[in-house]
Order: structure tokens, then C-alpha cells, then sequence
């Protein structure tokens, strides 16, 4: 059973589909690259598996939960990292998981153990006593990540997550979110505007106004669509500036 089923959802603001019938499902351990143009919808269709808005038709399952039925049970087999920074800068890093911890409702005994193990999982274990305003910004991100992950969610939702960061920072968090999907088993849905960013992932699915134009290994895609690379098939798909 896929860890998330979009299942035609679609959603409108006024006179224009932000979202058409859009569907997708994401596997355990399985990254999934929802790749498009700023203004394609991804962001909405983020907010929408996490309950934030609702869908004007179809249906999203998050761990065989219905996200507008069960908004609880389903929501707690997601672990999100939005495109917005949002940790507390006047925390500490371990503050800011065990602050969370306490939110997804891990026991209090647990919460140590969890947050320690999340950071050890990130390599931030040195860190856990630093403000998180003394970080980098890829550090952050990385402290965003290891939070995500307290409570063992079956999937991931990285929403543009290095978003701002230099490429150094960029590859490193790549890096770590193949390694860790590989460590825990979870599925991963990844958002972006940019090409380079879907190097590893399973499945690429093209979203362009709202609808889905394209899906499938970047092999498929390319050799579907034309041109030599992924990026030539981005911008026949969409006509987007690609980075």
C-alpha cells in the first residue's frame, strides 16, 4: 500500500484550477520529485495532504488515512519541512525537537531518547545545545529535517527545502534525505523548481497550472518528451526557466 494516494484532487480560487485532477502516490522508501514552475500548484497541493486546506474534489490517503475524514491519524505519519524556516530561533536545537516531540504527543520519558536519536540521525548530536539562530542556514535545515522525523513518520513532505541555500548546502541535504529514506524506510515527497534537485529520485512527476503534464523515471521523461536532458524536457513541458 502507497504511504500517500492523491486520488483527482482538484482545487479552485475563483475562476482559475490551482489544481486539476491532479493524482500521484508515493511508495515506502520511495522519493517521489514533484518538479514545476513557481505558481504550478505544488505549494497548494503540499497544504492540502496536510489538512492546511481543503480540496474541492478527490481524496488524499496518508498512511491509509483519509486526510479530511481522519485528519489526526493521518497527519501523524507525516513529517514536514516547509519551504518557510520555522524554527524557533530562541530555542535550542534539542528545545526545538522536544518542544515538537511534545506536540505529536511522544510520551514525555520518550521524548529524550526520540530527540537524541533524531539528532544523531542528522549528525547534529554536538549541536543540540546551540541556538538555532547560531546555525547556518544549511544546519537549520538540517535540524528542520531531524525534527521532521521524531515520531517515525512513513512519509516525508519537503516543500522547496533548500530553498536559499548555497550548493554546497543543496547537495548535502540531498544527500541526507536519500540516505535517510534508505535508513528508515519512509517515502519521501519532494517539491521543487529546480532540475538538478530530482537527481535522486525514484519518479519524477512534472506539475505545470495545476495539472500534471508529465510522470515517470527522468529517462522516460526525456526520451517521451525529447532533447538530451531533463531540462530540455522541463522546458518543452512547461516553457519555464529551469536552473
Amino acid at each position: 500500500m502507497p504511504v500517500l494516494t492523491v486520488d483527482r484532487v482538484a482545487k479552485r480560487y475563483g475562476a482559475r484550477d490551482a489544481l486539476a485532477e491532479v493524482s500521484l502516490t508515493v511508495g515506502r522508501g520511495e522519493i517521489v520529485a514533484l518538479l514545476g514552475p513557481n505558481g504550478a500548484g505544488k505549494t497548494t497541493l503540499f497544504r492540502i495532504i496536510e489538512g492546511l486546506v481543503p480540496a474541492d474534489g478527490g481524496r488524499v490517503m496518508a498512511a491509509g488515512h483519509d486526510v479530511s475524514r481522519a485528519p489526526a491519524a493521518a497527519l501523524a505519519s507525516l513529517g514536514i519541512v516547509f519551504q518557510e524556516a520555522t524554527l524557533d530561533l530562541d530555542l535550542t536545537v534539542a528545545e526545538n525537537l522536544a518542544y515538537y516531540a511534545a506536540l505529536r504527543g511522544v510520551p514525555r520519558r520518550e521524548r529524550a531518547g526520540a530527540v537524541e536519536t533524531s539528532l544523531e540521525r542528522l549528525g547534529l548530536a554536538d549541536r543540540a545545545a546551540s541556538r538555532a539562530r547560531e546555525l547556518s542556514g544549511g544546519l537549520r535545515r538540517r535540524a528542520e529535517l531531524a525534527r521532521a522525523l521524531i515520531g517515525g513518520p512513513s512519509l516525508l513532505l519537503l516543500d522547496e527545502p533548500t530553498d536559499a541555500l548555497d550548493p554546497a548546502s543543496r547537495r548535502s541535504l540531498r544527500a541526507e534525505v536519500d540516505r535517510l529514506r534508505r535508513l528508515t524506510g519512509c517515502g519521501v515527497l519532494w517539491a521543487t523548481h529546480l532540475v538538478d534537485e530530482v537527481a535522486t529520485a525514484d519518479r519524477v512527476v512534472i506539475l505545470d497550472r495545476g495539472a500534471i503534464v508529465a510522470e515517470g523515471i527522468p529517462a522516460a521523461i526525456i526520451a517521451a518528451h525529447g532533447g538530451n536532458s531533463l531540462t530540455d524536457a522541463f522546458l518543452a513541458l512547461t516553457g519555464a526557466a529551469a536552473s
